[in-house]
């Protein structure tokens, strides 16, 4: 039972904070869903054969604690990668993860800087040990401000890379001078590095102040189970662990993802089939329709959509936009950042639903101006 009264016990910080927006969940049927970045085609049969084979026949698995640090996750993991299980720290989602290192190296007295645009759940978690952000800002040239990062003081530097909701890749060149001259932590959230062409994972031998973080929810097919990792030196493995909730990634959860791991051919062939269809309608925005379109290392596109007299600008995205939505295509807009205002960013779906947002843009364009 609450009260009048209830909200303003919370912490003067928490009152303050504006949750992390997640894109729209719809659910009912006829949608076409291409809003939150999830893999279009199924997992691996063995994640379905394993979630049943830890269910059993009755389910009695399910009254018991999941194994508290998922130590045969966290040993898949490292000989994936060719490192130890003390150099892994395995998280309910790379979400869990990312909060996790903001508890260790954020609050009043640690700033945490990121680059604007970048993932908008940085600032919130942040916000949430009542910590303070620095903000790098990006340019359409999209390349790293190095200087910039390195001189700006903070305890930790959060970098998406490849870039949301951009999809730009960073190079490792340009990462590997941020840990020579950033004092402190520097996180790469490496969420979308299997449609990549570098990731940073090389870098860890010679940065101990270097933590990668993956996720099994985009190239894994796995949103909807919640497994991310960290990599990183021992040390800050340790001091990750020291915060980590005992039982945090459910036992199924453990036993998806280690079928997940355990199939890499069916998941290359998932990822060359996203790669596939990602270049092909970045070409066909950029080429065929005009739009400025970010070269992409993801599994989405960021599309500046020009309307049929030749206009951009974010009133011209926000029309696209509720077109779309207006036709069960869900897609995402993000107003708030100068560098994206006037931008869609898109999911790569599978051939079908790519079809019918092609067709729909088609429509859009077809359609009276502002309508």
């Amino acid at each position: 039972m609450t009260g009048p009264a209830s909200g303003r016990l919370a912490l003067a910080h928490v009152s303050k904070l504006r949750a992390y927006t997640p894109g729209i969940q719809p659910t009912e049927p006829g949608w076409v869903k291409l809003n939150t970045n999830e893999c279009p085609y199924p997992p691996s049969p063995r994640v379905v054969e394993a979630v049943r084979r830890e269910l059993g026949a009755d389910g009695a698995a399910l009254r018991l604690y999941p194994d508290p640090r998922s130590a045969p996750l966290r040993a898949a993991v490292a000989r994936m990668h060719g490192l130890e299980p003390a150099n892994v720290c395995i998280g309910n989602g790379s979400d869990d993860i990312l909060n996790l290192l903001v508890r260790c190296f954020c609050g009043p007295e640690a700033a945490a800087a990121l680059t604007l645009p970048g993932y908008s759940l940085y600032p919130v978690l942040v916000g949430i040990q009542d910590g303070t952000t620095r903000a790098v800002p990006l340019d359409r040239a999209m390349r790293l401000p190095v200087d910039a990062i390195t001189a700006s003081g903070a305890r930790v530097f959060f970098l998406t890379s490849p870039n949301a909701p951009t999809g730009v890749g960073f190079p490792n060149a340009d990462i590997a001078r941020i840990l020579g001259g950033f004092g402190g932590i520097v996180v790469v959230d490496e969420a979308y590095a299997a449609f990549a062409r570098e990731n940073a994972v090389g870098l860890l031998a010679g940065h101990p102040n270097l933590v990668v973080v993956r996720t099994l929810s985009k190239a894994y097919a796995l949103a909807g189970i919640r497994v991310g990792y960290a990599l990183a030196g021992a040390d800050v493995i340790e001091v990750i662990d020291k915060v980590r909730d005992s039982y945090n990634v459910s036992r199924l959860s453990q036993a998806a993802a280690l079928a997940a791991l355990g199939d890499p051919d069916y998941y290359r062939g998932v990822v060359d089939r996203i790669r596939a269809t990602r270049d092909c309608y970045s070409g066909r925005w950029a080429e065929k329709r005009g739009w400025f379109t970010f070269p992409s290392e993801t599994n989405f596109i960021c599309t500046e959509p020009r309307d049929s007299v030749g206009r951009t600008g974010p009133c011209v995205a926000r029309s696209a936009y509720d077109f779309l939505f207006s036709r069960k295509v869900l897609v995402r807009h993000f107003p708030s950042d100068a560098l994206t205002a006037s931008c869609l960013r898109i999911t790569v779906g599978s051939e079908d639903e790519m079809l019918v947002l092609d067709d729909t843009l088609d429509a859009w364009l077809k359609a009276p101006p502002n309508a």
